[in-house]
């Protein structure tokens, strides 16, 4: 036990720090807060401090990933383990996916009691929706189908992902939930209480966590499904108790004349375009998955490729959470943009930077070796495609800068257009680099990712410059 806590007291200790400056960079914002309706004279300085709590808290988050396999790395068959959380968890992201959206549409659309009470009703609907698709899938024929016959997983590896699914099932549901209501809290400038929430979030998770480790003989990847649930649980409800008093205001416009009479079918065409590119975007990791299962060292990349995208999702992390600043500082015509254009230019460098400069040094090997567990074989297998991937946190920012435009203007059509372009190159690079070069899974993975995100950051080019035209002067 002793042994134990010691290999993971760096991350103990990653996570104390996060949320000690997490919860710094909230009582900053809280202290120099920033009105929505005062955006003529934006600087770096303003931006920086509404910004920071999102970003922490997409920081907050990124420490789940690599903490989790951290912890299957140091259980019981580690590699089939990491492999099954890995497909349970790609499995999860498309159940998920069309609530990724609802935090930008909450903060994009809700202006009133009459847009709030529409939307919310659209959210539990889709929540409803959602769950219900998860159960099908979770029929053990229906599961098997797609596990063994599509994705030619090992029958070892099938069965520990099931359960691990299984334990995953509030999951989804809960992301909308609690996104829904991040949205109005960032609308109205109220982004440390999205930092509290995942500080319950991640504090709840790894309580589970540790509990379960010591307490019950689960499977590791069934372990780190169960905390996420309970994580994730944990701040659906706490985004709901932060955002009474916003509630509480908002219920008091019910009798007043509704800002835009914004109805069902309205959102619908406003939210479908961003659903499906959340669809599209995240159906791909099942079908990389499968790919990757038939390809040279298929269970080895099966188990890295989370350990990797943990990493780069750190610096990722920052750029995603820029997307509902962006949105949310524009101001009614769009005169913030330029400071926040040239805001997210430089940090999606920064970050790129930063990455490339743990990807290719010895500190790549104090990551995956130390810090997620690998063994040598595997530290070994991660560190190129880590390398080739290393520019993905500035092609995010880029992106969430494009799409914040977009969702702005509620031009959100080309996003998904944006998305298709992405996954069909991922898809042709992919098949490319395995069926005709005989690359490591894991490696054809990573180059496909980033050649995918360049080419819809091209595409993108085009509507971004029309709809920044309308107000960018």
């Amino acid at each position: 036990m002793a042994a134990f806590f010691l290999s993971q007291y760096h991350v103990f200790k990653q996570f104390s720090n996060l949320v000690k400056i997490s919860i710094f960079f909230s009582k900053l914002a809280h202290q120099f807060s920033i009105k929505m309706t005062n955006t003529q004279n934006l600087t770096n300085r303003t931006i920086l401090i509404f910004w920071l709590p999102l970003a922490a808290t997409w920081l907050l988050m990124s420490v789940e990933g690599p903490f989790l396999a951290s912890i299957i790395a140091r259980m019981a068959e580690p590699k089939f383990n990491l492999a099954a959380y890995g497909v349970a968890f790609s499995f999860a992201l498309i159940v998920e996916a069309p609530v990724i959206m609802l935090m930008s549409a909450s903060t994009a659309l809700v202006k009133d009691f009459h847009s709030f009470k529409k939307l919310r009703n659209f959210t539990y609907s889709l929540n409803g929706i959602i769950t219900l698709f998860m159960l099908v899938l979770l029929i053990p024929s229906v599961f098997d189908f797609i596990g063994i016959d599509l994705v030619g997983l090992p029958k070892e590896v099938e069965q520990i992902t099931y359960w691990a699914f299984v334990a995953l099932l509030p999951w989804p549901s809960a992301i909308g939930y609690r996104r829904f209501y991040h949205g109005i809290l960032i609308r109205n400038n109220l982004t440390r209480f999205v930092t509290f929430g995942t500080v319950i979030r991640l504090s709840a998770m790894l309580t589970t966590t540790f509990i379960l480790y010591y307490s019950v003989n689960l499977n590791g990847a069934v372990v780190a499904a169960i905390a996420l649930s309970v994580g994730v649980l944990s701040e659906a409800i706490a985004s709901k108790y932060f955002a009474k008093n916003i509630l509480i205001k908002i219920r008091e416009s019910e009798n007043s004349k509704s800002i835009d009479g914004l109805t069902y079918k309205g959102i619908i065409s406003f939210y479908y375009p961003l659903a499906l590119t959340s669809v599209i975007s995240l159906g791909i990791h099942p079908i990389v998955t499968f790919f990757i299962g038939q390809s040279r060292m298929s269970v080895e990349s099966l188990a890295v490729l989370p350990v990797i995208n943990g990493l780069v999702f750190i610096f990722r992390a920052v750029g995603l959470s820029f997307h509902e600043a962006f949105i949310a500082l524009l101001g009614e015509n769009g005169e913030g943009y330029k400071p926040l254009r040239n805001f997210g230019f430089a940090a999606g460098s920064i970050a790129a930077i930063i990455l490339i400069g743990i990807t290719t040094t010895p500190l790549s090997n104090i990551w995956f070796q130390k810090v997620a567990g690998l063994s040598i074989e595997l530290t070994q297998l991660s560190i190129l495609p880590a390398i080739v991937i290393s520019a993905f946190p500035a092609l995010t920012f880029l992106i969430s800068i494009q799409r914040a435009v977009l969702v702005y203007t509620r031009k959100t059509s080309p996003l998904t257009i944006a998305t298709i372009i992405e996954v069909s190159v991922i898809l042709i690079v992919l098949f490319i680099g395995i069926k005709y070069f005989d690359f490591v899974g894991v490696l054809a993975a990573t180059i496909a990712y980033i050649t995918g995100r360049i080419f819809a950051n091209i595409y993108l080019i085009f509507p971004y410059n029309k709809a920044v035209a309308k107000f960018a002067k």
